[in-house]
C-alpha cells in the first residue's frame, strides 16, 4: 500500500452519464454521495478529471470536481466502519461482521467492487418485489448480477437461479458471495441475456434505463408465459419510456423510492 492516494469528488446535477463514464474508464468501485461520487485510487486522478471535464463540456453537463491526495489510511476498512445492515421485505442484508436479525432471511454482502448492498434504491425495491412476488415460482435469472444480491435472494426462496454480467469483476463477486451465503447458482455466464438460449419463471434486470430499453426484446423473450418480469435502477424521467417499451406485458406493479422506479410485468402470452 503507498503513502498516498488521490480522492476525486464530483458534483453534478447529471450523475449518472458521468458515473457511466467512469465505469467505462475501468473504475469498478465507486462511492456515492449525494449530488454526485467520489473515485479514490492510489495511481493519478488527473486524467480521469480531465476526461470528465472535457465530456462534460462536450455534452452540457453542469459539473463540479476536486481533486486531492491524501495519506492512505486503508479507506475501505474506514468505509466498512458506516455500513450498517438494512431490511428489505423478508430479508436482512448485511456485512459479515454484523449479528443476523430473527425473522428475516439472512443475506451476507461485504464491501467491495460490484454493485448491490440493498442500501440503494433500486436494490432495495427489487428485494422487496422479489419477496412479494417470486415466492410460487420455480427458475429465474438475473440479468447484471453485480454483487449477486438478487440471485441469492431468489436462491434463499428456492429458486433455481441463474445469473450473468458483463462484468467478469460482478460475476466473480457473485459467485463468491453466493457460496458465503450457501446457496448454489445453477448456471452463470460473464455475458448478456442473450447468451441464455432458456426461457424463465422471473426475470430480473435492476440495471440503467437505456440498457433495459436497448435490451427490451431480449428481456422480453425470455419470460415464460404467465412469468414475470422485474425491471430497477430506472429513473422517473424513463417512466414512461419504460412502460410503453414493455406494453404487451401486464403492469402488475410500479414501485417509487425517491426518484428511482421499479416496475414488476406480467408475461400473458398475448
Amino acid at each position: 500500500m503507498k503513502d498516498k492516494y488521490y480522492e476525486l469528488k464530483v458534483i453534478s446535477s447529471q450523475i449518472e452519464p458521468l458515473k457511466d463514464l467512469v465505469f467505462e474508464f475501468g473504475f469498478t468501485c465507486i462511492e456515492e454521495i449525494d449530488s454526485g461520487f467520489i473515485i479514490r485510487d492510489e495511481e493519478s486522478l488527473d486524467d480521469t478529471k480531465w476526461g470528465l471535464e472535457e465530456f462534460a463540456s462536450r455534452f452540457g453537463c453542469e459539473i463540479t470536481t476536486d481533486l486531492q491526495i491524501k495519506d492512505n489510511i486503508d479507506w475501505i476498512n474506514e468505509y466498512k466502519k458506516g455500513i450498517a445492515p438494512v431490511a428489505a421485505g423478508d430479508f436482512y442484508i448485511r456485512p459479515s461482521w454484523q449479528k443476523p436479525k430473527d425473522g428475516l432471511i439472512d443475506i451476507i454482502i461485504d464491501p467491495a467492487l460490484a454493485f448491490g448492498s440493498g442500501h440503494h434504491e433500486s436494490t432495495n425495491s427489487c428485494l422487496k418485489l422479489i419477496s412479494k412476488y417470486a415466492k410460487n415460482y420455480k427458475e429465474a435469472l438475473d440479468v447484471g448480477c453485480g454483487s449477486g444480491i438478487l440471485s441469492i435472494a431468489m436462491a434463499k426462496l428456492g429458486l433455481s437461479v441463474s445469473s450473468c454480467d458483463t462484468d467478469e469483476l460482478a460475476v466473480q463477486s457473485t459467485s463468491h458471495n453466493a457460496k458465503i451465503n450457501g446457496v448454489n447458482i445453477e448456471d452463470i455466464w460473464t455475458g448478456s441475456v442473450t447468451n441464455s438460449d432458456k426461457s424463465y419463471d422471473i426475470v430480473v434486470a435492476n440495471i440503467i434505463a437505456d440498457v433495459i430499453l436497448f435490451l427490451a426484446n431480449d428481456l422480453k423473450s425470455k419470460v415464460k408465459t404467465g412469468g414475470l418480469l422485474i425491471l430497477s435502477g430506472i429513473l422517473t424521467k424513463y417512466k414512461s419510456r419504460i412502460i410503453d417499451a414493455f406494453s404487451q406485458f401486464e403492469l402488475v406493479e410500479n414501485l417509487t423510492q425517491n426518484e428511482w422506479e421499479s416496475f414488476v410485468f406480467k408475461n400473458q402470452g398475448k
